[in-house]
């Protein structure tokens, strides 16, 4: 039912409504008071409705003063409301309504949400009628929705991408830069033989040294080959200029093949600190699923690493315009070039991390040959800033140098030491028994490949890596002294360095079988490579430093400091890694170029059978400190200790 507000015992003669119009824009206006006898509750009425989509308490009339239907409107609203449908606008009467005879015109405020939160709001005016039942009509246009809304007309929306700011190296220069690469694709229509250009392909692709992972995928050509227009340029892959330079020969001139050079944001290398700092892919399924609120297919989105969990700082927010569509002669609603509104995009921030190209760069090359889960970290001594950190094999996803809880073997005899030395149970020079076995409450342990050395120097056992030494001297170090021994270099820490990192658990109370293996790196104490590279910086620099890896945003609480190592302990521990590497277990680093390399070797079981054990060597030269882990690498001396040469060779000097 319309609303009707009768004005008793008045006769009037109605003059068409195209003269009142003109008259009524022609006179002043007069504001209505807000009585009953108002057009106030009719646009209230009309206001509710439009956002309800339900007009039927409203009388509606065209500018030439015909009834309109309730749900003819209605469903204009919506149309014209086009991608805005979704979401009714707040509306609002602004003051009163202005009066000149039979004609009253209202001032509205509408007020949009767009997608992602964004506010829009604008006036409008809407100019009612009085009709002969003394009812105040809404005269509907497609104006009243937005000036400039004409029949036919629709809103649209065009979201506008926003720069995606860089991750930034320790110099302050984007890792992520335009670089060239090769399209490789295949036009159907000029293959003579697809089986022998697929195996050809297969080959060549195989052929690119580090390996391409994951492997180029073929299985699939032949039927998108099939099924492709037949001078269509199908996509095989992606290669960096410098893949593709290596088996341009082979693949060239074999028939069909079509090649397009462009450039893309990429790092240096495939590997460069992959699993650190994720990827920027094309949204994903799974993306736009869990928020569709913020991104649309085509978006690029960070996945894991830093460009996973740094995204929205990255990406920053997309612009948005609303724009005016109209229907094309064949229907399909096409832009008119008219916007009526625009939310600037916001670019993205940069992060600025501590990574250093070129440590990185030969942490990377260290671990190509490495078929074995494996892991590279590299710390600067002097401020705790992260200069590398590789994983491998190939660009993996997973970051088990920050990560990974693992065993640390006898590079923890590093941290037992200074235990010892700290509670002055032994001395370097100290003799220490290093028999083949030794037995701990019926648990007997020996050395690897089970030498024996006799009675030895302290340092002798710790070069030459004797466990059963360190599991007879256990006792001296007490229930806890391992892990006061570790905390002094940072383990158990509460790190924050922006990204997820785990800083160690070590050993304390066990029994004495428990205190005797974790005496050398067994028993419960775990760590990941970044753990021991910290703790291997602070035997270095005398002090525990917590390791940083973003500046810009910086994390909010990072660790302090550790306290002052003791002079003496500290300064027997570096000579007794000195030794490591001049007469010990680390031998093969002797001849590295540059200042003395200082080391430990470490070999870890990680279940009950004693061949199944991990690889490992940390240590420092010059101002870089570094943890290796090769994951089911069986001897140190023959996985990880290569490892470390070919890292340090590779340093720029």
């Amino acid at each position: 039912m319309h609303l009707s507000y009768p004005r008793s015992g008045r006769y009037r003669l109605r003059a068409p409504l195209v003269v009142l119009l003109t008259a009524a824009l022609a006179a002043g206006g007069l504001t209505a008071c807000s009585d009953s006898d108002g057009p106030e509750r009719s646009v209230d009425a009309f206001l509710d409705g439009w956002r309800k989509g339900d007009l039927q308490a409203v009388g509606l009339v065209d500018t030439a003063g015909a009834k309109i239907p309730a749900t003819k409107v209605s469903q204009q609203l919506k149309e014209l409301a086009g991608e805005l449908s979704a979401t009714p606008p707040k509306l609002s009467r602004r003051g009163d309504p202005k009066i000149t005879a039979d004609i009253a015109t209202a001032g509205i405020r509408v007020e949009w949400t767009l997608p992602g939160g964004i506010p829009w709001a604008y006036d409008r005016e809407v100019r009612l009628t009085r009709g002969d039942d003394d009812q105040w009509q809404v005269i509907w246009e497609p104006r009243v929705v937005h000036e400039n809304l004409t029949e036919g007309d629709r809103f649209g929306l065009r979201r506008d991408p926003s720069p995606r700011a860089g991750v930034l190296d320790g110099a302050g220069q984007p890792i992520v830069a335009p670089r060239p690469v090769v399209r490789v694709g295949v036009q159907p229509n000029q293959v003579p033989d697809v089986k022998d250009l697929v195996g050809k392909l297969d080959a060549a692709f195989r052929a690119i040294r580090p390996a391409l992972v994951p492997a180029v995928d073929l299985a699939d050509l032949p039927k998108r080959l099939a099924e492709a227009d037949p001078g269509a340029f199908v996509e095989v892959v992606t290669l960096r200029d410098e893949a593709y330079r290596q088996i341009k020969p082979r693949i060239y001139d074999l028939p069909g093949t079509k090649f397009q050079s462009e450039k893309l944001d990429l790092a240096p290398t495939r590997e460069f600190a992959r699993a650190l700092l994720g990827s920027v892919d094309p949204a994903q399924a799974d993306d736009l699923t869990a928020h569709p609120d913020r991104y649309v297919a085509g978006d690029l989105v960070g996945h894991g690493g830093l460009q996973g969990r740094y995204d929205e700082r990255l990406r920053g927010k997309p612009g948005l315009s609303v724009i005016l569509e109209h229907a094309g002669e064949d229907g399909k609603l096409v832009p008119t070039g008219t916007e009526v509104f625009q939310h600037k995009a916001e670019p993205g921030q940069p992060l600025k991390t501590t990574l250093d190209v070129a440590t990185q760069n030969a942490a990377d090359a260290a671990l190509r040959g490495e078929s074995r889960r494996s892991a590279l970290v590299a710390v600067r001594i002097s401020d705790g800033a992260v200069l590398a950190a590789a994983n491998g094999p190939g660009p993996t996803g997973e970051n088990l140098a920050f990560t990974a809880q693992v065993p640390p073997g006898s590079t923890f005899k590093m941290v037992s030491a200074l235990g010892l030395l700290d509670k002055g149970a032994v001395t370097p020079d100290a003799t220490v028994d290093c028999p083949k076995t030794f037995t701990v409450e019926g648990r007997s342990f020996k050395n690897s490949d089970n030498f024996a050395l006799g009675p030895v120097p302290f340092r002798t056992d710790f070069a030459k890596s004797c466990n059963t030494a360190f599991a007879a001297l256990a006792p001296k170090l007490g229930a806890d002294g391992l892990a006061v021994a570790g905390r002094s270099l940072g383990l158990e820490g509460q790190w924050d360095l922006g990204v997820d990192a785990f800083s160690g658990k070590v050993s304390a109370n066990g029994s004495g079988a428990e205190q005797a293996a974790a005496a050398f790196g067994q028993g419960t104490t775990v760590v990941s490579p970044l753990a021991m590279a910290a703790a291997t910086a602070a035997v270095a620099k005398g002090r525990f430093e917590q390791p940083k890896l973003l500046l810009e945003p910086a994390p909010a609480k990072p660790a302090g400091a550790g306290p002052q190592l003791k002079q003496e302990s500290v300064d027997a521990v570096r000579a007794m890694m000195r030794e490591v590497v001049t007469a010990g277990t680390g031998s093969a680093l002797k001849d590295v170029p540059g200042q003395p390399v200082h080391g430990k070797t470490g070999t870890a079981e990680y279940d009950n059978n004693p061949a199944h054990t991990h690889a490992w060597f940390v240590g420092w030269q010059g101002d870089v400190a570094f943890a290796v882990f090769v994951e089911q690498g069986g001897s140190s001396t023959a996985s990880a200790v290569p490892i470390a040469e070919r890292f340090l060779r590779a340093l720029p000097r």
